[in-house]
């Protein structure tokens, strides 16, 4: 197959028109309310919420820590979306909504991790556990780093798609599973911030027993959970549809 017709099979004329105009009114009013609201959150994280009496300040990456999961399974589930969409109507802004849903997950992810292994060194005492919890989160990590670099190696568009779609949706048990091991395994040492902790947690958090704790939570799952996902799971298929659209325009002029 020649370099023209390869791109052209990628790209179907009638999906790189997408947004390719000037930033919508929408997004960009989504964005600056994204930018205070992450101001306000970090006010609210290292500022107005009191300091918690067993762990210190550290306690405060817990305001970005929990959020960043939320903001995670909320990227992987627009992947699922995404694959189960893509599966049936086999139209590419589906699979660019999937590929864009993992990239931002893994970000957020990566910032869950980080955070929770800055909490866990004066906590725990360690950096890194093999704790079910974190397990089951580097599980997951892995399994969607698996995922990009598997759909790079794919050369054929429509398989490259197809196999992403299928794998995308499948890797998401393992975000069900991080989310509920701390339920299933009372072995874990990781806290519990809805409900009561698993018996052997180390540096539990109490919602009440801290002044502002409960506020600062709320602003922060609003932007780290929804905000800036969404934000940036937007800009992210912007990029693509823009890459998608110079695809097409070089497909163009290798044809002539």
């Amino acid at each position: 197959m020649s370099a023209a017709n390869q791109i052209s099979a990628s790209v179907r004329p009638v999906d790189v028109a997408v947004e390719t105009r000037p930033l919508p009114r929408l997004l960009a009013g989504l964005t600056v309310v994204t930018i205070l609201g992450v101001i306000a959150g970090l006010y609210m994280a290292l500022v107005y919420a009191g300091t918690d009496i067993d762990q210190g300040d550290v306690q405060r990456l817990f305001y970005i820590h929990m959020p960043a999961f939320f903001g995670a399974f909320l990227a992987f589930g627009a992947t699922v979306i995404g694959g189960i969409m893509y599966l049936r109507t086999r139209h590419e802004k589906w699979d660019v909504l999937a590929v864009s849903g993992v990239e931002i997950g893994m970000a957020f992810a990566i910032i869950n991790l980080v955070t929770g292994s800055i909490w866990a060194r004066p906590i725990w005492n360690t950096w890194w556990t093999w704790d079910p919890r974190l397990t089951s989160e580097a599980i997951m990590v892995l399994t969607y780093a698996a995922y990009m670099m598997l759909r790079n190696g794919i050369e054929n568009p429509e398989q490259r798609r197809r196999f992403s779609a299928v794998y995308g949706i499948l890797a998401f048990v393992t975000v069900i599973v991080t989310l509920v091991i701390i339920r299933i395994r009372p072995d874990t040492i990781h806290p519990a911030v809805i409900g009561a902790s698993p018996q052997n947690a180390q540096g539990t958090f109490e919602l009440q027993a801290t002044p502002g704790v409960s506020a600062a939570l709320g602003v922060n799952m609003l932007v780290w959970g929804l905000l800036l996902p969404v934000t940036l799971l937007w800009y992210r298929i912007r990029l693509e549809n823009f890459a998608l659209h110079v695809d097409a325009l070089k497909a163009r002029l290798l044809e002539r």
